[in-house]
């Protein structure tokens, strides 16, 4: 069995907070993110009559999903691998809600943690965020002198925003950012300026970073994919915010997409090599039209290829934009 791509898409991010207060009922959320083609969900496991009800779902619908959770201490992370062991999960997705000031502080909490995840033969990645123990660049690199193993998920929006990095991207940026990445065992999908945690994609002056993005997930994948076992499945997360994170264009980005698309290949022989059977996923935009199909042996598949998401304001999203940078745009209403 060769090496997959999942593309899960993120529950919370399904949050619409709208000043009216209107939220989608959680069946439809997962009936949405069921009909857009997602391989399975991010799903929080704090809440375990939550989780129970989602994974059923998806369960059901032959889908997978990342168990997300948010741990203060070591013991945090106790009821929420016992949730794991009960009804399963690709991997747990770990935020530590903690900020120690000095390094030596952070030791207990991740030897606790790898402790506790080796125990329950439960994989545990923990994730680059700001707000929490890893929201520093520099702090990350120095927790990763202490712990090589480490696996983390890369959300790279936060450092660049947080480092505010200069353009053109330095050579010793990009190297402090490859060796995140070397450490990564998923992908978070946000795109970041120096000055925004997330940019709208199609816009003009945006392009530069979603380009610099896309260069450092191509990074990413093909480092997994030397470190990875030869069946290894890469989970890839849409982790984009939900309001107010989202970008401020109240006009387009209010305008909610009425369909989306799922593209299957047999083979991803572009950016990150062939042989290996890859699910891409282009899922849909908040604003824009699909007039521009993808050009490749890639064809729509399933209920969503029927579906076709309506222009508005005439604006194309995809103009400018390459099939390899297409594949990766997972831009889908909701984010968190």
């Amino acid at each position: 069995m060769p090496q997959k791509l999942a593309v899960f898409q993120s529950l919370r991010a399904m949050e619409r907070r709208r000043p009216d207060g209107v939220e989608w009922p959680l069946s439809e959320k997962l009936t949405m993110i069921r009909d857009a083609g997602f391989d399975g969900a991010g799903v929080r496991f704090v809440d375990a009559d939550y989780a129970r009800e989602v994974t059923g779902f998806l369960r059901a619908h032959g889908m997978s999903w990342q168990a997300q959770c948010y741990p203060r201490s070591v013991e945090d992370l106790k009821p929420v691998l016992a949730l794991v062991r009960e009804l399963g999960a690709d991997h747990v997705n770990l935020q530590p809600d903690v900020r120690p000031y000095r390094l030596a502080e952070c030791i207990p909490y991740i030897e606790g943690w790898c402790r506790l995840a080796k125990d329950a033969g439960i994989a545990v990645h923990i994730e680059t965020h700001r707000d929490r123990m890893t929201t520093d660049l520099f702090f990350t690199l120095h927790l990763l002198d202490c712990f090589p193993d480490l696996r983390l998920t890369a959300d790279l929006s936060h450092y660049v925003v947080g480092r505010e990095f200069a353009w053109p991207i330095a050579p010793e940026n990009h190297a402090m950012i490859h060796r995140v990445l070397d450490n990564s065992w998923a992908l978070h999908g946000r795109i970041a300026s120096r000055e925004q945690i997330q940019v709208q994609l199609g816009f003009p002056q945006h392009r530069d970073w979603v380009e610099l993005f896309m260069n450092w997930w191509e990074y990413g994948i093909r480092s997994w994919r030397r470190r990875a076992d030869a069946n290894a499945t890469s989970p890839s997360c849409a982790s984009s915010g939900r309001p107010p994170t989202r970008s401020p264009a109240p006009t387009v980005t209010n305008c909610q997409t009425a369909g989306r698309r799922r593209w299957k290949c047999a083979t991803w022989s572009g950016r990150c090599g062939s042989g290996s059977s890859w699910k891409i996923a282009d899922l849909g935009l908040p604003f824009g039209s699909f007039a521009q199909a993808p050009t490749s042996s890639c064809q729509p598949t399933g209920s969503s290829a029927r579906r076709q998401a309506p222009p508005v304001l005439g604006l194309d999203p995809w103009a400018g934009m390459t099939w390899a940078q297409r594949r990766w745009v997972n831009l889908s209403g909701g984010w968190y």
